[in-house]
């Protein structure tokens, strides 16, 4: 699945992985807060999120270990990287 495609044409849910404090200082618009450290105590709120995920994070390393743990809980998501990037395709248009 295209990432980008999915950011762009608003076909997934984006969840920002970074701890509040850094998402209350920007985020991409429209995406959720669900910090890594609280990803397993949030899975049953999670697994009710319809569409796939996009994750994102400040450098794409703790959406990689998110996305790494949800895909084994048979979430469907993706790894979006760095929030800055998530956020520049989604100010792109179709």
């Amino acid at each position: 699945m295209n990432i980008e495609k999915l950011i762009k044409e608003k076909l997934a849910v984006l969840v920002d992985v970074r701890t509040a404090i850094e998402f209350s200082g920007g985020h991409v618009a429209g995406s959720i807060n669900i910090p890594l450290q609280e990803i397993t105590k949030r899975l049953d709120e999670i697994k009710e999120i319809e569409g796939p995920l996009v994750l994102c994070c400040a450098s794409g390393n703790r959406s990689y270990i998110a996305a790494q743990w949800l895909s084994g809980q048979r979430v469907i998501c993706f790894n979006g990287g760095a929030w800055l990037e998530v956020n520049f395709y989604q100010s792109q248009t179709v």
